[in-house]
């Protein structure tokens, strides 16, 4: 299944276009999606020209493995990622198998929450920026002396604002439920905090740790729908146990080799976006690859 070629986007002729992502590429088939994840890489809210070889084919798998292994705990979209039964259930796919393949999710339509719900398990990103600001996180009080990276008392839900263009917004539980109402941010919470606790305690058995997450949910039929992509290294900090050490910035499965490159250059992080070099993709697909062998225990 390996490919030396990163497919940076589709073109379904005949297939409507809805919506083109930074990573994804969604078409219209009616009562469902198709989710098509691409190569594409996005650092700094910028698309680059350069594609990671199989990082769409990553997403979409390990979604699916994720979307199988929590399904007691939250219902998803998800229909199947697989290639045949995409196109048994919609035969118009048919001339697009080969770039469809592998990198595909169909998924029942959902009415999406505007909202990203985070969770935290340990202490990094801007979370560790407004800790050392507040000894908050989004309105969530911590104890005093945490240094980075370091493991939280118990996993904190730290809701954010989806916005369509630059950084998501982080905000407090309370100004969710004002945007939402407080049914709904109740569930979205309890959820979020079940798939997280399922999800780090497979991992860890796995020699990795989810440093933090989020989630994306969707009412369908009335009910609370699990959407997008789950537990990816696009939406998530993993870190390999075995190198953790509080204190500092932790080595992570995903495109920190990408962001590390791009600070080194005299880049003002505006479109156009600079072009990566071998090394530097070679290195990032080979960590969402061993991200999805570790956690999966398969290879693709």
């Amino acid at each position: 299944m390996k490919t030396d070629l990163p497919v940076l986007g589709t073109n379904l002729p005949g297939i409507p276009l809805f919506k083109k992502g930074k990573v994804r590429d969604v078409y219209d088939l009616g009562q469902e999606l198709l989710l098509v994840s691409t190569d594409r890489i996005s650092a700094f809210d910028v698309v680059l020209p350069t594609g990671i070889p199989m990082k769409g084919t990553v997403l979409t798998q390990l979604s699916a493995f994720w979307f199988s292994k929590t399904r007691d705990v939250a219902a998803s979209h998800f229909v199947t990622a697989d290639i045949d039964e995409v196109i048994g259930r919609h035969p118009k796919l048919k001339p697009h198998r080969e770039i469809l393949k592998g990198r595909s999710t169909l998924a029942a339509k959902a009415e999406v929450v505007p909202i990203e719900c985070v969770v935290r398990g340990y202490l990094s990103g801007s979370g560790w920026k407004e800790y050392q600001k507040s000894q908050a996180v989004c309105g969530v009080a911590l104890p005093k002396g945490l240094a980075e990276s370091a493991e939280l008392p118990r996993p904190i839900f730290t809701p954010a604002t989806k916005e369509e263009t630059g950084h998501d917004l982080n905000i407090s539980e309370a100004q969710m439920a004002e945007r939402i109402g407080q049914d709904l941010t109740r569930q979205l919470r309890e959820r979020s905090l079940g798939l997280y606790s399922l999800a780090r305690d497979h991992a860890r058995s796995r020699g990795i740790l989810i440093a933090d997450t989020k989630f994306e949910f969707g009412l369908l039929n009335g009910k609370v729908t699990l959407v997008d992509e789950v537990l990816t290294p696009d939406s998530s900090r993993f870190w390999p146990m075995e190198e953790y050490a509080p204190g500092r910035p932790q080595m992570s499965f995903d495109k920190q080799f990408v962001r590390d490159y791009l600070e080194s250059l005299a880049w003002d992080k505006k479109p156009p976006a600079p072009a990566l070099p071998d090394e530097i993709v070679e290195k990032t697909s080979a960590k969402y690859l061993q991200a999805y062998e570790l956690l999966t225990g398969r290879s693709l």
